[in-house]
């Protein structure tokens, strides 16, 4: 446990000290980036309630940032209760240890890069309330919305890629490539079809690459941080930091800060749809991806998440046996159960997502 810590930490700390200019000053961090030294990690993880220690204002700034504390003045280097129940909730959302410290395994998740997208806010549900039995931990966002069309089910969604947003380390073969194997572990499960568009303007969902500020008041931060964000249905807007070394093969990329493209789109796709994160470690809309590791394949909680919005798709329920599960959502608009994964005549592998 301890081990993990230290490697993530030795590697993203040397990353970010050698990737920004302003590292040796924590306020001028960006909100999305926690600064530690070898020097105060200790007063980091012994810290309780009442205690000031230099830097617990990042801590807070970076809480605030995701969704776990109001910003209505500027935060001081307390550890007082409100900071305290942050954290709290930060680890019970992210399937961490629940201590309301500072501790090792949630500092080692505070400085992995993630999605760009708030973790919780104040109206969304958890489906596991009021079923005893209910184990899944997707969660929806606000209003719970979702795309629709005239003739309903099944629907089919455009994208399309930004010409003038784009990366170059990467082909935009590759990229479209990448998409589309992403596009369609989403379209298996569910009654929606996805489309490449050439034309970008009426494209129902709009991809690019983008550096800092660029128009929808969530500046990327460079190397590692936040790595893409998107938006709720109908919105349809996917970003990317163009920032970061993006890989389709790490053993084609080398580097040690490596991202991988299909994992980070499968994720942001699944906002696209109306998932916001859950706090399962193993499923793609888990918020946060280490450099060079992968987390691209449907955990059965993504699917369940995903089908009680937009019902099942046949082909998908007859060739893998899904069979419903009545202790959980029913779906009623949809005639839509959820559903337990059946393991008969292969496995499905499931990768980690940061």
């Amino acid at each position: 446990m301890f081990y993990s810590f230290s490697y993530t930490f030795t590697f993203l700390f040397t990353t970010l000290l050698f990737t920004s200019s302003s590292s040796s000053h924590i306020a001028s961090q960006p909100a999305t980036k926690i600064f530690i030294t070898n020097h105060n990690i200790q007063s980091f993880t012994n810290a309780g309630k009442g205690n000031i220690i230099t830097g617990i204002s990042q801590f807070k700034t970076y809480l605030s940032r995701f969704g776990y504390l109001i910003n209505n003045k500027p935060f001081s280097d307390q550890f007082d209760a409100s900071f305290e129940s942050a954290l709290i909730k930060y680890q019970r959302n992210l399937g961490l240890q629940v201590t309301g410290k500072l501790d090792s395994n949630t500092l080692s998740q505070m400085i992995t890069p993630r999605c760009g997208v708030p973790d919780t806010t104040k109206s969304r549900g958890r489906h596991r309330k009021n079923h005893i039995h209910n184990t899944t931990h997707f969660v929806y966002f606000p209003g719970k919305p979702r795309w629709s069309r005239d003739n309903d089910m099944p629907i089919t969604l455009t994208y399309s890629f930004s010409r003038e947003y784009m990366i170059h380390s990467l082909s935009l073969q590759e990229i479209r490539k990448t998409f589309k194997r992403a596009f369609s572990k989403w379209s298996i499960v569910i009654p929606v079809n996805f489309v490449e568009s050439k034309d970008y303007s009426f494209a129902d969902i709009k991809i690019g690459f983008y550096s800092g500020e660029h128009g929808d008041g969530e500046p990327f931060d460079g190397v590692l941080g936040v790595l893409a964000h998107s938006f709720s249905p109908e919105i349809g807007r996917l970003h990317l930091d163009a920032a970061e070394t993006w890989a389709v093969d790490f053993g084609v990329t080398k580097s040690e800060v490596a991202v991988d493209l299909e994992s980070v789109a499968t994720h942001e796709i699944g906002h696209l749809l109306g998932l916001s994160h859950s706090s399962v470690k193993e499923a793609v809309m888990y918020p946060s991806l280490r450099p060079r590791d992968k987390r691209g394949d449907l955990n059965i909680d993504d699917i369940k998440g995903v089908q009680s919005l937009y019902g099942c798709n046949p082909n998908f329920r007859s060739q893998w046996s899904l069979e419903s599960d009545s202790s959980t959502n029913h779906g009623a608009k949809f005639g839509v159960d959820t559903f337990r994964l059946s393991m008969i005549g292969f496995t499905i592998v499931i990768a980690l997502f940061m």
